[in-house]
C-alpha cells in the first residue's frame, strides 16, 4: 500500500554524499508508488564549524524531488515550528539519517513534535552512532536523538553493534550502503583519462572523497613512496575537498619526493565529474584508520572498479578479500604491496567480474524492504 513518506536531512541545494543519498531514496520510494517530500537544512552548519569551501551544490536542483529547504540546526525555536508542522501532514513514514551528535538536538526535537500526532512512524538509517571523531557530550546527544526514533537500520555490523551502547529494546535491523548509482554510466578508460587530461602512460589508483585524518590519506602518500612501488608507473590520484589542515599531506609528499606520484585535485569533485575519476582509475583505495561503512565503495561498485580497503569497521564486510580486491591493515607497507599485487598478478578483469555480481546485493530496494519489516515489528509488538 502507498504511504505517505518524509525524508529529514541533507539535501539540494546542500552537496555531498549525505543529500546524494537522500536523494536517491526519495525517488526509490517514488518509483513504488509513495507520495515523497524531503526536508532539509536553510542552514545546515554554522560556518566556523564548517571545515569544508562550501556547503552547497552548483548543480541544478532535482526537478522531480518535493524539496523543502526550511531547517536551522542551531535554532530551538526553528527546530519546535519545523516539527509542528510537518506533524500536521501525519506522514506514514518519516526516515531521519543520523550521522554526527551535533545533529542530535535539532533532528531529536524535530522528531519529537512530528510523533506527537499519535500517526507518523520514524525510522533512522544510521551512518554512524559513535562519530570517528570523538567530542565530550557525544554520547548524551546521540541518546537524546535514539529516544525519539521507533526503530534503526543500520548499514554496518559494527554500527549495529554501537547502537546497543544506546538501545537493546527497539527494533533494529542491518541493511549495508546500497550502491550509489546516480553519477551516471561508466565511461571507457581512455575517455576519462582523456577527460581529466593525464598521462596515458601511467596507471592510476584512486582515493576519494572528502579528505579527514581518519581516512588515512597519509598512509597512502607512504605507501606510494615505498621503494616497491618506486620505479611502477602508477600514480595515484587524490580526489577530494580537505576537510582538515592540509600541510600534513603536502609535507608527507616533498618529504618523500613523490610529486610525480600523487595528483592532487582538492577541490570538490562535482556529481557530473565523479565518473571520470572512477573510469580513469584501476583500483580505489580507502586506507581508513576507522571506519563504519563507506558511500565511496558503493560508488567503487556502481563503476564495477575493485578495491583496496583496511581492516577496520564495516569495510571488510563489503570488500571480500581476493574477491573483489584486498583488505590490509592500515600500514603503507602493506597497502604497498597490495598495489603491487593487483598489477604484477593482472588481477584487474578477475576482480571486475567478481564486483559485478558482488554488487547485486546493494540494491535499492533492500533497504525499503528492511524499513518495511522494521514497520511490522513495530506493529505487532
Amino acid at each position: 500500500m502507498p504511504k505517505k513518506v518524509l525524508i529529514i536531512g541533507p539535501a539540494h541545494p546542500l552537496r555531498g554524499g549525505l543529500a546524494n543519498y537522500n536523494e536517491r531514496l526519495a525517488k526509490e520510494y517514488q518509483k513504488k508508488g509513495n507520495q515523497v517530500h524531503i526536508e532539509t537544512f536553510s542552514l545546515q552548519y554554522p560556518s566556523l564549524l564548517f571545515p569544508g569551501k562550501s556547503q552547497y551544490s552548483n548543480e541544478p536542483a532535482p526537478d522531480d524531488l518535493s524539496i523543502n529547504a526550511s531547517i536551522n540546526s542551531i535554532n530551538p525555536l526553528n527546530w519546535i515550528s519545523t516539527g509542528n508542522r510537518l506533524a500536521e501532514e501525519k506522514y506514514d513514514l518519516v526516515i531521519s539519517k543520523y550521522w554526527l551528535p551535533f545533529m542530535a538536538p535539532c533532528l531529536g526535537t524535530i522528531l519529537r513534535r512530528i510523533k506527537k500526532n499519535g500517526h507518523s512512524k520514524v525510522i533512522s538509517i544510521l551512518d554512524n552512532i559513535v562519530p570517528h571523531e570523538k567530542r565530550p557530550g557525544d554520547k548524551a546527544l546521540s541518546n537524546y536523538f535514539v529516544k525519539s526514533v521507533d526503530g534503526f537500520v543500520a548499514m554496518s555490523e559494527s554500527v549495529l553493534d554501537d547502537l546497543n551502547q544506546f538501545t537493546t529494546q527497539k527494533p533494529k535491523a542491518f541493511c549495508p550502503h546500497p550502491l550509489y548509482d546516480n553519477f551516471g554510466e561508466q565511461i571507457p578508460k581512455e575517455q576519462a583519462i582523456e577527460a581529466l587530461q593525464l598521462d596515458k602512460n601511467f596507471k592510476y589508483i584512486l582515493f576519494f572523497g572528502f579528505i579527514r585524518d581518519y581516512k588515512g590519506l597519509d598512509i597512502l602518500l607512504k605507501a606510494m613512496a615505498a621503494k616497491q612501488l618506486k620505479d611502477e608507473k602508477i600514480r595515484c590520484l587524490v580526489a577530494g575537498e580537505f576537510y582538515t589542515d592540509e600541510n600534513p599531506y603536502r609535507e608527507i609528499i616533498e618529504k618523500n619526493n613523490i610529486q610525480d606520484k600523487v595528483i592532487m585535485q582538492n577541490d570538490f569533485i562535482p556529481d557530473s565529474e565523479v565518473a571520470n575519476y572512477f573510469c580513469a582509475s584501476d583500483i580505489v583505495v580507502q586506507p581508513y584508520k576507522t571506519a563504519t561503512q563507506s558511500g565511496v565503495t558503493q560508488i567503487a561498485f556502481h563503476f564495477n572498479k575493485p578495491m583496496i580497503v583496511t581492516r577496520v569497521g564495516g569495510l571488510p564486510e563489503i570488500v571480500p578479500d581476493g574477491k573483489i580486491g584486498y583488505v590490509t591493515e592500515p600500514d603503507p607497507e602493506e597497502i604497498a604491496e597490495a598495489i603491487l599485487k593487483f598489477y604484477n598478478e593482472n588481477k584487474e578483469k578477475e576482480f571486475i567480474e567478481n564486483v559485478k555480481e558482488e554488487k547485486k546485493k546493494y540494491s535499492w530496494s533492500r533497504m525499503l524492504k528492511t524499513v518495511d519489516v522494521l514497520l511490522e515489528k513495530m506493529e505487532t509488538s
